[in-house]
């Protein structure tokens, strides 16, 4: 199998499939387990869909439409009062475009890039596929689950690279802004790739959030389209890179994408001029982590508290000998489908289960209901 001899699974893809199967059956099955938002686009972006057939639907310049670049530009002056140079955003397929733009061309075979556990499973899985040595660094309730310059000194093998995610998932705690300062300045200081994945910016909602390029020009930030914006079908990311960056990322995409999807692009200039609507996303993704946060602490160890994304973080261990097992008899008896802890690394993971707050509230209220059925069931 080659370099997918290493791959592990998506656990929660697995658990998604298992659901989706149950419903075929007839089941009623509320969802906490996908980390895709329910809502729609911005009716701006709806209604611009409407009018494409008269567009120019085909291949545009390889980074990007010039026009959402600048866009992209725009937004990060007028969010974060940071500029940059619209020559430096280059759209991708998604942010899985962008991590293999990255992966690819920033870094040789067999090099490290160091990983949070608990984190995303698939970026070690991105890794793997390039040829690359993924890294772990442990991160702990003591630094407020961030990963820190005196973790990463801590690192007893060599890496390039080392990536971190705010908002972030599975745990939702939102980086400060003197650990991401930090951390900007020791890859400067060491020669070291800092990577921001920021695909959750926007949906914050008890603490600030900074992007790196608040600190540096010398980071490289990965953002998308698919959480916030409500647009995960749609394919379509963007990466901001140091000016040194923007040629051997534009070769990889000559050859690999040739081009992002265009519909994808023009409706995504849409997206980022509905600010209303953004501020309406957010809102109500705050509401359902007041509610979900509300009822899930007085069920289970709670070690964090979720201040972003839609995701929280719970120890079920009280209930169960594993995060994995809860799960799945949680979906088979009760329909409420979640994400075991496992998928997310092997610090401390085995006894959490991850929650999502991607269903309306009237359906978390449902999910809520049966999580009660079923551990009163586990009581008797």
């Amino acid at each position: 199998m080659g370099r997918l001899g290493g791959i592990t699974p998506f656990i929660v893809m697995e658990i998604l499939e298992k659901a989706k199967e149950l419903e075929r059956r007839g089941r009623d099955i509320v969802h906490m387990e996908i980390g895709e938002p329910d809502l729609p686009p911005s009716p701006k972006v709806l209604e611009a869909l409407k009018e494409l057939k008269g567009a120019n639907l085909g291949y545009t310049d390889s980074l990007g439409i010039w026009e959402l670049r600048e866009a992209i530009a725009r937004y990060y002056w007028e969010t974060y009062g940071v500029d940059i140079s619209p020559e430096r955003v280059i759209v991708t397929t998604g942010t899985s475009g962008g991590f293999s733009l990255i992966f690819s061309a920033l870094f040789e075979v067999g090099e490290g890039i160091v990983f949070t556990d608990p984190g995303y499973p698939c970026y070690k899985n991105f890794a793997r596929v390039y040829c690359l040595k993924p890294l772990t660094a442990k991160v702990e309730k003591e630094t407020d689950y961030e990963l820190t310059p005196e973790v990463l000194e801590e690192i007893n093998q060599p890496f390039k690279g080392f990536l971190v995610t705010s908002p972030s998932n599975p745990l939702g705690n939102i980086y400060k802004r003197e650990t991401l300062k930090a951390l900007v300045e020791y890859a400067h200081q060491r020669g070291k790739i800092f990577i921001s994945d920021e695909i959750y910016h926007g949906l914050n909602y008890s603490a600030p959030v900074h992007t790196a390029l608040e600190f540096g020009d010398d980071v490289i930030v990965v953002n998308g389209f698919s959480k916030y914006f409500c647009m995960p079908g749609f394919r379509l990311g963007w990466v901001v890179v140091p000016q040194r960056f923007v040629k051997p990322l534009r070769l990889v995409v000559q050859n690999l994408f040739i081009s992002p999807p265009t519909p994808s692009q023009l409706l995504a200039l849409k997206a980022l001029e509905d600010r209303q609507y953004l501020r309406e996303v957010r809102e109500t993704f705050r509401k359902r982590r007041d509610y979900l946060y509300g009822e899930l602490k007085k069920l289970f160890d709670i070690p964090v508290e979720p201040q972003g994304a839609f995701y929280i973080w719970a120890n079920v261990g009280r209930y169960a000998k594993s995060g994995y097992e809860f799960s799945l008899k949680l979906l088979e008896e009760v329909g409420v489908a979640t994400t075991p802890g496992v998928d997310f690394g092997n610090n401390n993971t085995q006894s959490f289960v991850r929650f999502s707050y991607t269903s309306r509230l009237e359906r978390l209220r449902e999910g809520v209901r049966r999580i009660k059925l079923f551990l009163e069931r586990l009581k008797i």
